[in-house]
């Protein structure tokens, strides 16, 4: 094998021609394109083609969302990407836990800050994605810091609503107050109303829950105005307020929120994971822990869907690709919200059982079902 050639003096030098009568004919440099021959000529036009349709590919973006399967991440052990638990206890007794209660994700592409280009789309579309409309996912003008902010409100939303149903599920009393987050401007509590007021009954009956408010106000004769307790900055008030109608329901045109008072110190670390779907797999999460046994019986149990204080599984976007992201992290069984069994009849991926629930204690009930070995007898969409 022989040496390589070393060069000890790199600096570039130009070819040294000789002019006039009897010099040589240099043919070092490269031809202009109109000295090519029409080969060339065919060959250059295609590759000046080919990177400017890569140029404008890269550049030009769609209007559209790619919905993927996510990770699985389950709730039972640790946080996603860290070494710490993702619920940790404190101020109770906590058992040990075995199997999985997988939370489930979908995988956005596309949106503000992460629009999809053409290739992404080129590459999306050849593997069979499904593309929904960016304005039917985000608000227009919406931009991706304010996205962050409204996931990461859900998720502490969501965590706060589940662990009140978890205490509440093992005999604990947890206080909730009904809090308006904001008023409507053009909504009938206008001018009534104001964001941070704590309401505390109407037409003299107590609230307990949030959910109290919209069943107590459909109590009420139509166009006849109701009288909302309100605690506003420790002064308790009187506010008459008229409701609208709208399909049939009577509204305040408030959005409202919970505040509880927990007896127990119990927090959830979802890393990245925002919005409110994982709600009812964390209520189930922190009522295992704080209960003796384990409550999957080592099965591997993925699902999803908000929760409600009051114990309520509410539906979500994207079921399909949770269900394919379960399958694919090995779960055998996958608890669906009632309301999304529409979405899940064709969808359900081999060797997934899926299992339909409308409460806490419906869920609650299918996992001991499941643990039990007696799972195949559970209402399924």
């Amino acid at each position: 094998m022989g040496r390589p050639a070393v060069n000890d003096d790199p600096t570039p030098r130009l070819p040294t021609l000789r002019t006039g009568r009897g010099a040589p004919t240099y043919q070092g440099w490269p031809r202009a394109p109109w000295e090519l021959s029409a080969t060339s000529r065919r060959w250059l036009l295609m590759l000046v083609a080919v990177l400017l349709v890569g140029a404008v590919g890269s550049l030009v973006t769609v209007p559209y969302v790619v919905y993927r399967p996510g990770s699985a991440f389950n709730a039972l052990s640790t946080a996603p990407g860290g070494q710490d638990p993702m619920i940790s206890v404190t101020g109770a007794t906590t058992y040990p836990t075995q199997g999985a209660l997988d939370v489930t994700t979908v995988a956005l592409y596309g949106g503000p800050g992460f629009e999809l280009t053409v290739w992404d789309w080129v590459r999306f579309r050849m593997q069979g994605a499904e593309f929904v409309d960016r304005d039917v996912v985000y608000p227009p003008e919406v931009t991706r810091d304010q996205i962050s902010e409204v996931n990461k409100a859900e998720m502490v939303g969501s965590q706060q609503e589940a662990i009140a149903v978890a205490l509440r599920a093992t005999g604990r009393r947890v206080a909730e107050q009904a809090v308006i987050g904001q008023v409507h401007p053009d909504g009938p509590s206008a001018g009534k109303l104001r964001d941070g007021d704590v309401l505390t009954s109407v037409n003299g009956t107590p609230i307990e829950i949030v959910t109290d408010v919209s069943r107590l106000i459909q109590r009420a004769q139509p166009g006849t105005p109701v009288t909302l307790g309100v605690l506003r900055s420790g002064t308790r008030l009187s506010v008459p307020v008229t409701p609208v109608q709208v399909q049939g329901r009577r509204l305040l045109r408030v959005q409202l929120g919970s505040r509880f008072s927990f007896p127990v110190n119990v927090t959830i670390n979802a890393g990245d994971v925002g919005g409110p779907s994982a709600g009812l797999i964390f209520s189930l999460a922190v009522f295992d822990k704080l209960t003796p046994g384990s409550l999957t019986g080592g099965q591997k149990i993925a699902g999803t869907g908000t929760i409600g204080s009051d114990g309520a599984v509410g539906p979500i976007g994207g079921i399909e690709h949770k269900m394919a992201g379960a399958a694919e992290a090995g779960a055998g069984w996958f608890l669906a919200p009632v309301a999304n069994c529409t979405a899940v009849t064709g969808q359900v991926p081999q060797g997934l059982r899926v299992v339909k629930v409308a409460t806490f204690e419906d869920a609650r009930n299918a996992v001991e079902t499941i643990a039990a070995g007696a799972g195949d007898g559970l209402p399924g969409c």
